[in-house]
């Protein structure tokens, strides 16, 4: 055995009703490494992190901790063996200090009382290790999710954890907070800490990775150099190259579906006016803050605003009622599918017929074979990937789960569709099959308005691109047009001064 070896995974197997999740998967960890787990959602990346956090237990292999074989049926087994895994979903108190939360259910006590000087001394000295100044006794809802991250990691080297598992790490955020977890991360592998690391952005391998471990469909396809081209990731991840990354088709644009005039929420956003056409994907594009989000929440119903027009085919929405705007064919894809877009515990069936549950009831009853019919349809044409209409939906991959979220305003028959960050958290495979989709909805005369805070797939699935800054409209960019560095110009770019100055004045008539 390699001394400097810290797990091994041989031929493990792990199986769930109707579905093989690993498939005699081999894997290894050395001190003082970051192992890129690279896969599609669906792949088998979590049931492997689960494995090794005592989630899940092998049906068949066996797992070796530093050349000896154990039996991780725990989290405390987990935690014996110096295994600490940070999740998408953080596992902290918000309502506790960060130092309760470090050391939860180990508290330093004296005289059978917690020790809160020796604890909180003792959670400044990890939080200053991971380069974070909170004070111990801050409430963990005040933080922020980088700090929130920190704070995790914090707890694992509280743990004297030799292995860290970090889960999608960066999904949420910005550039200069991944800079920052990155130094941390090389600071604990020159440490001689070995850290599993899972990401579905594929620039981030060769800038922290060592090595590659590639799953698809359970299986472990190979393991590469983290230098290997994106190009080739990509063909092991999913079985093919993806040549066109971003496969737009561009159909000539209809009459207008969506136009919004003047659309105002004092504090949020201002004067905003756009329309959106058949068979037309408009981007909209801006730095986090710029009022985005707020916006497609305003046109859908879901949020109020103070003035303005929201019209669907020519006719006036009522302001802040979604069921006005369902009911003309307005459909959202919320940027939180968990939370906002699924009831996790629900099927797949319940979740695809949430939208048409009323149109689908008689007297108060409900037509649950022609639902039944109407989400087998509509699963089919979207591709989910599922052991059955009955699968409770938390348990699909994330791209699985976005198709449902999608699906359900399908069966409804939502003209317009209004996508937040669509393929946030899922894999380039299961991205290319988003595109797709939207292609076959302007194809049939939809229209789409999607925001992404990623620039290259704003830039390669819209017809036009409107940037957002401060919460106005910065200015309108042609496909042809719109390049990164105009983009980011129109977001940056210092507001107006008179028309500040018309807010000041406009704001003193309220």
């Amino acid at each position: 055995m390699d001394s400097d070896e810290l797990l091994r995974l041989e031929g493990v197997r792990k199986a769930f009703p109707g579905v093989v999740a690993l498939d005699g998967v081999d894997f290894d960890l050395r001190r003082g490494e970051v192992h890129v787990l690279l896969g599609e959602n669906g792949a088998g990346k979590s049931t492997l992190i689960k494995m090794l956090s005592g989630a899940h237990r092998p049906d068949g292999g066996r797992i070796l901790a530093e050349g000896r074989e154990v039996r991780i049926h725990s989290a405390q087994d987990a935690e014996r063996l110096g295994i600490a895994t940070i999740y998408q979903e953080f596992n902290l108190v918000p309502e506790l200090s960060v130092a309760e939360n470090i050391f939860l259910g180990r508290q330093p006590r004296r005289f059978g009382m917690i020790d809160r000087r020796t604890m909180e001394a003792a959670a400044a000295k990890l939080l200053e290790r991971v380069g974070v100044d909170v004070p111990p006794r801050t409430k963990v809802r005040e933080l922020g999710i980088a700090r929130l991250q920190m704070v995790e990691i914090a707890k694992a080297l509280s743990l004297d954890a030799r292995v860290l598992i970090m889960d999608e790490p960066t999904a949420v955020l910005t550039s200069e907070e991944v800079d920052k977890l990155f130094r941390i991360v090389r600071t604990l592998r020159d440490d001689g800490v070995g850290i599993v690391f899972i990401t579905h952005h594929l620039e981030e391998i060769a800038a922290l990775g060592d090595r590659v471990t590639v799953l698809r469909d359970g299986r472990s396809i190979g393991q590469v150099p983290a230098a290997t081209p994106e190009s080739e990731l990509v063909r092991l991840m999913v079985g093919r190259s993806i040549a066109q990354q971003y496969p737009r088709e561009r159909p000539d644009p209809g009459r207008p579906l969506l136009q919004v005039s003047g659309l105002t929420r004092h504090g949020a956003f201002h004067d905003v006016s756009f329309e959106v056409r058949a068979g037309e994907v408009v981007g909209l594009a801006g730095l986090v803050g710029a009022g985005r989000t707020e916006v497609v929440r305003a046109v859908f119903g879901a949020d109020p605003y103070d003035a303005g027009t929201v019209e669907v085919r020519g006719e006036r929405l009522a302001r802040g009622d979604v069921h006005a705007a369902m009911g003309a064919g307005v459909g959202l894809v919320p940027e939180d599918r968990k939370g906002q877009g699924l009831v996790l515990d629900a099927s797949v069936q319940e979740n695809l017929g949430l939208v048409t549950l009323r149109s689908a009831s008689r007297a108060g009853l409900v037509d649950l074979k022609g639902q039944r019919t109407a989400a087998a349809r509509i699963a089919g044409q979207l591709g989910v990937r599922m052991a059955g209409l009955d699968q409770q939906v938390r348990t699909l991959s994330g791209g699985n789960q976005q198709k449902v979220v999608i699906g359900k305003w399908l069966l409804a028959g939502a003209l317009v569709l209004i996508l937040d960050e669509p393929t946030r958290g899922i894999d380039v495979g299961a991205k290319v099959e988003i595109y797709q989709l939207i292609n076959e909805l302007t194809a049939s005369g939809h229209a789409v308005l999607m925001i992404s805070s990623d620039l290259p797939e704003v830039l390669g699935m819209s017809d036009r691109v409107l940037v957002m800054n401060q919460g106005r409209i910065a200015g309108e960019l042609p496909a042809h047009r719109a390049t990164q560095d105009a983009v980011m110009a129109l977001a940056v770019a210092a507001p107006n001064a008179q028309q500040d100055q018309e807010d000041m004045e406009g704001s003193r008539g309220h």
